[in-house]
């Protein structure tokens, strides 16, 4: 069970906000630490679960650029990149702002990973799962209310 005040992802606002995450950030894969953190933050948005963000300078593993971009009406253009730890790479696992919007200047360079294509991540000590479905890359924890986007049938929301 996790030790972090209920939450009510309907609750979060549109748009988006961006606050720092108070709780050690960890990231594994390939049994090595990927990422750590307690110098992260995260994006609200409404009916998503909390998306975390690591300091550049945070991530051990090695970054590589990956094929694709998108664009969030929100913080702009994202890049992706492979997640490289020891012998196994994840592709295309984490993507980066470089030169997010004004409002989400605090983004700038750092890096969020998919929870999905990692080994495992956790918030304080709690181990999250994956937001549902394959292009929002928000991590559940225990303490989230709410119906979360991402699943079939949630994507026009």
């Amino acid at each position: 069970m996790s030790d972090l005040p209920p939450e009510t992802v309907q609750d979060y606002p549109r748009p988006p906000r961006l606050e720092p995450v108070p709780q050690r950030l960890l990231v594994r894969l390939g049994g090595a630490v990927a990422a750590e953190t307690v110098r992260g933050v995260r994006v609200l948005e409404t009916h998503h679960a909390p998306t975390y963000y690591f300091p550049p300078e945070d991530v051990a593993a090695r970054l590589s650029p990956a094929a694709g971009a998108s664009f969030c009406e929100w913080k702009g253009r994202a890049r992706y990149v492979d997640v490289i730890a020891r012998d196994v790479t994840a592709r295309r696992a984490g993507w980066c702002y470089d030169a997010p919007t004004p409002a989400f200047a605090g983004l700038a360079g750092y890096f969020a990973f998919y929870a999905a294509r990692m080994e495992a991540c956790f918030v304080g000590e709690e181990r999250v799962i994956p937001q549902p479905g394959d292009f929002y890359g928000g991590w559940v924890t225990s303490n989230l209310r709410g119906r979360i986007k991402g699943a079939r049938g949630t994507e026009g929301w």
